[in-house]
């Protein structure tokens, strides 16, 4: 079976302006049938809509509007006179046919009616175009803020022609009338075309038997309901798809609009709600005060750490490469003033935040428990001697092993000499023990124990013959040095001896840097148990309010998330209604 119906290209249906405007009201419904407080605005929000075009004219009573679409319609006179009726007594808006598109009648504004005011602003909500209507008696304060209204925030500026009627009347001066209009209109002047019409020498001219044909065609002329026709039919030109995806983003924003302000509170809702708030507000500032005395007290315990740190290092004896007692002592000391003064200037801010949320709530709040400060402070404490397995200590053994190195490595090559040539007398490995016990640092290799020698150059009976028994045992292993020398020997001796100085002044700036390692890592674990601690507290705080924050915290919330999810909306339909453009 054969058709002459060519296929229908869908493609890029989705990117039409229409079919944006209408993906994003169907998601607006989701989100405003959501809750019961938006629930009935689903109903205004826009739809797919192919119905023609509408007009709607906008303006106050008594500004002959009626006559203007009976003049637009051409209409004979006995049904003017059925149509044009000047006092504010309809309350609806009334749709007539025009030039394939529908001309609104809608109720008069400004007539001290309310039930019209809102029959005309649901009318304008509904239009695609507006006819602005007005008189050359001008507009007041009040008509002049409903047109600006109209051209700005509903956005009706390039879908709109302001009609300035009877403008024939007695007294009118056409150029003094229309820059008064012009003036009013301010930033929307060049925007919008603004057309004098008399729709009465209109109406008259055409239904008049007693005028001539100049006299009808002038006064046809010069009412200008032929050059308001062309406007119109220039703003609707554009066609459905032209023109509605503009007036529906526009109206979804008005939808949005109302939507946010449904969640505007009074009444009980908002008492809860500021009860809440305020709840919340102390306990955050109480929160707060506790946090800033936690990062600083962090603070002043990681700068005497530091600090404590920086005199160890200056300390670093240039003669047997240790750290004196009585630093070491003091060190200590000032590491345990440091943590006693945080845990009781901690403990402070915490008391003064229970007293201001005491203040407010009074004495049923719990209190903050105990501060258990268990938090370690590894290796801060330098070594008063080598024997003792501090961190620090064992820092310094890395230093010095690390400046033997090259040293070590050269009596390492030496040594291997010896490794098959005995310990006996005049063997190699003697010669070395003759040459290691001139120095302080080779005794203490040679004889930790005091096993060996009697001092510098002195062996007790059998002492040399064992010692160079040593060196030769210990002369072929690879790790000679760092599992000898190392355990054994003093940083400033060795330093001295092998003519490294350097080494000393690496070992202060290890110091340094290991306190400053350490002062971080301090502030950094204080700081998390400090708030562990107060969030537990605070926890505990929150849940004895709750009867008193639970209803206007479920409404905050619920306020809040409802108009994050319409504010989202709204930013999208600004760009489309700027893109409909």
């Amino acid at each position: 079976m054969t058709t002459d119906t060519a296929p229908v290209d869908t493609s890029g249906i989705e990117d039409r302006p229409s079919a944006r405007v209408l993906a994003l009201s169907a998601r607006a419904e989701d989100v405003l049938y959501a809750h019961p407080r938006t629930r009935s605005l689903v109903a205004d929000l826009p739809r797919a809509d192919t119905s023609p075009l509408r007009i709607a004219l906008l303006g106050p009573y008594s500004a002959g509007k009626s006559t203007l679409v009976a003049a637009l319609l051409r209409l004979p006179a006995a049904d003017v006179g059925a149509l044009v009726d000047a006092a504010p007594k309809t309350h609806e808006a009334t749709p007539y046919e025009w030039d394939g598109a529908t001309l609104v009648d809608l109720p008069g504004t400004l007539s001290g009616d309310d039930e019209h005011s809102e029959t005309a602003r649901r009318g304008v909500r509904g239009a695609d175009a507006l006819m602005i209507v007005t008189t050359s008696e001008l507009p007041g304060e009040a008509e002049t803020g409903a047109i600006l209204e109209a051209l700005g925030p509903d956005g009706f500026a390039d879908r709109s022609v302001v009609v300035v009627n009877k403008m024939n009347a007695e007294n009118s001066d056409r150029d003094v009338v229309l820059g008064e209009i012009r003036a009013r209109l301010g930033p929307f002047a060049d925007r919008v075309p603004v057309v004098p019409t008399d729709a009465r020498d209109y109406v008259d001219a055409l239904n008049d038997p007693s005028l001539s044909a100049a006299d009808r065609s002038a006064l046809v002329t010069d009412s200008g309901i032929d050059a308001l026709t062309a406007e119109l039919r220039r703003v609707v030109a554009p066609g459905v798809e032209g023109v509605r995806p503009g007036a529906q983003a526009f109206e979804l924003l008005r939808v949005l609009a109302d939507a946010e302000r449904r969640w505007e509170l009074d009444g009980e809702e908002l008492g809860a709600a500021r009860t809440a708030r305020k709840a919340a507000e102390v306990i955050a500032a109480a929160r707060e005060l506790v946090l800033s005395a936690l990062d600083r007290e962090g603070g002043v315990v990681a700068d005497r750490v530091t600090t404590a740190g920086d005199r160890a290092a200056a300390e670093v004896s240039d003669k047997d490469g240790t750290v004196p007692d009585r630093v070491v002592r003091a060190v200590r000391d000032e590491l345990e003033a440091a943590r006693g003064d945080f845990d009781a200037k901690f403990l402070s801010s915490v008391r003064t935040a229970f007293d201001v949320l005491v203040g407010e709530y009074g004495t049923g709040l719990p209190e903050p428990g105990p501060w258990v400060n268990d938090v370690e402070a590894p290796g801060t404490t330098p070594a008063a001697s080598p024997k003792e397995a501090s961190p620090l200590a064992q820092a310094g053994k890395k230093a010095a092993t690390k400046g033997l190195k090259t040293g070590a490595g050269k009596a390492g090559e030496w040594l291997g000499k010896v490794k098959d040539g005995g310990h006996g007398p005049g063997s190699a490995a003697a010669a070395v023990v003759d040459k290691l016990s001139k120095y302080g640092v080779g005794q203490k290799i040679l004889d930790a124990g005091g096993k060996v020698t009697d001092g510098a150059g002195k062996f007790k009976p059998w002492g040399k013959t064992k010692a160079a028994g040593k060196v030769a045992g210990a002369a072929g292993k690879a790790q000679w040095a760092l599992a000898v020398m190392g355990p054994l020997t003093d940083l400033a001796g060795v330093a001295r001896e092998q003519g490294e100085w350097m080494a000393v002044k690496k070992q202060r700036q290890k110091i340094r840097d290991h306190f400053a390692e350490q002062a971080s890592a301090q502030r950094e674990v204080l700081t998390d148990a400090g708030t562990r601690y107060l969030s537990a507290w605070i926890a505990l705080v929150e849940q004895s309010l709750g009867g008193l924050t639970e209803r206007g915290a479920r409404i905050d919330t619920e306020r809040e998330a409802a108009l994050r999810a319409i504010g989202e909306l709204r930013e999208e339909a600004v760009r489309l209604a700027g893109q409909a453009l």
